[in-house]
């Protein structure tokens, strides 16, 4: 009996390369959303590189839950599961409106717990209730993850200290424009590893061109240990506050909304299409992987869009490559001096790549919203409204500042905001009454024709 390529097992030498090909193309996604929360945080060194660390070492622990499952649980498919984008800006939020950001972590840990073992048990039911969530909902919630991190990028781009007298100066932006050319130029002449791997050679690229500047520090790598594990609750232990957990309730719902169209993506392009229980199954996986990681000091997790692009280009189907792509992850979780490599990239470099990356994004989302039928008046409404609500915390970020700062957790993520808005829209034209009927196709700025009087 022959075996499908999603359970093949590869050579050994072939299944460690191709493995660490996945963990290359989600490396610099996976270490971004520590950096950013560490950041406004304002973590030291050696807790910013274990908190790396930790986002790594249960990136590896979902990614098992998900290729090799056990029970109801994994969705037993190619996915490389890591720290979702979706819970940066919510994350953010909270540690803003924390007094003490010593307590910003254990919220943070708290909320997401919660909203793991709630998406847990939902998982069956959300399976069945995705025809809510079409490509108009999903493509806008996926460009407000772009467009809300991109300011990141930009403040990245000035330099660590906003404080500092070379804080957006020429040689820092500088930094940041060479590494954004450097990533661009491999992308556009080079292919296959290489052209996968660009963000990451261009990280390399921008740290090495930084030396003469003075701008790169290697004593996170010359101070952190060789072998380490991610202690349990080094932070502190979970606090649980509701704005906090609502908040990243609606993380998780977004993050199920995308991890189920990369499921039903991935199913088609491995020739085993996701059938409710897949998706349920995988569903399962990310939030328990979610739910545990906080444990150990990691954020919320989800599948990760790039590794699918990975699998297309490759044609190498087995789960038991991804799988392996995990251990590396654990591995490089254990490994302290390994997690610090990311701390000694200077800021501005990140900024550079983080334009592709956070843009990158965006990008994804504007070619999930082509899919959805925006030559549909309902649908460009839909997706107008909540653009432009998602977007209020960005342009005008004082916006909501009467408000209680338990509602400006959630008010203040656009991401938060911009989801509710797209999924009670979508609600409101596309099912409610006859809404789901309407196929007028007009501009919005122009008149509806006059219909004939009968």
């Amino acid at each position: 009996m022959s075996v499908h390529p999603v359970d093949e097992k590869l050579p050994a030498l072939k299944m460690a390369t191709t493995g660490l090909q996945h963990v290359a193309a989600m490396y610099a996604g996976v270490v971004a959303p520590p950096l950013i929360v560490g950041a406004a945080i304002g973590l030291s060194p050696a807790d910013l590189t274990f908190l790396t660390g930790a986002c790594l070492f249960t990136a590896g622990l979902a990614t098992f839950l998900q290729t090799l499952g056990i029970w109801k649980i994994g969705a037993r498919l190619p996915f490389v599961n890591g720290v979702t984008f979706a819970g940066v800006a919510p994350m953010t939020a909270v540690v803003a409106a924390t007094d003490d950001k010593s307590d910003a972590l254990p919220v943070i840990f708290g909320a997401v717990i919660v909203a793991g073992l709630l998406g847990f048990l939902a998982a069956p039911f959300f399976s069945k209730a995705i025809r809510f969530f079409p490509p108009v909902v999903t493509g806008t919630v996926i460009t407000l993850i772009g467009v809300s991190l991109l300011p990141v990028a930009f403040g990245w781009a000035q330099g660590p200290d906003p404080a500092a007298r070379d804080y957006g100066s020429t040689t820092n932006l500088g930094l940041a424009a060479a590494t954004l050319g450097i990533v661009l130029l491999l992308r556009r002449f080079t292919r296959g590893f290489v052209k996968q791997v660009a963000v990451l050679l261009g990280l390399v690229a921008g740290t090495l061109l930084a030396i003469p500047f003075g701008a790169t520090d290697f004593g996170p790598v010359t101070d952190a240990a060789v072998v380490g594990f991610p202690t349990p609750f080094h932070f502190g232990a979970p606090q649980f506050q509701l704005a906090a957990i609502l908040s990243l309730c609606v993380v998780m719902v977004v993050s199920m909304t995308e991890s189920t169209a990369d499921m039903l993506a991935l199913g088609e392009i491995v020739e085993r299409p996701a059938d409710e229980r897949t998706i349920a199954a995988g569903l399962r996986a990310d939030t328990l992987g979610s739910a545990i990681s906080p444990l150990f000091n990691g954020f919320m997790c989800s599948a990760f869009a790039q590794n699918i692009g990975l699998v297309a280009m490759t044609r190498i189907r087995s789960r038991y490559v991804v799988a392996t792509g995990g251990a590396f992850l654990v591995l490089m979780g254990l490994c302290p001096m390994a997690a610090s490599l990311i701390a000694v990239v200077p800021r501005p470099v990140l900024g550079g790549a983080g334009v592709v990356l956070f843009g990158s994004v965006a990008a994804s989302g504007i070619q999930t919203l082509v899919k959805a039928g925006l030559d549909k008046d309902n649908n460009v409404l839909i997706v107008a409204v909540s653009l432009a609500v998602g977007i209020i915390p960005i342009t005008a970020p004082e916006f909501y500042h009467a408000f209680p700062e338990t509602a400006k957790i959630v008010l203040d993520s656009g991401i938060s905001t911009g989801c509710v808005a797209a999924v009670a829209l979508n609600l409101v034209f596309n099912h409610l009454g006859r809404g789901g009927d309407a196929q007028d196709v007009t501009h919005p700025m122009e008149a509806v024709p006059a219909q004939p009087i009968s």
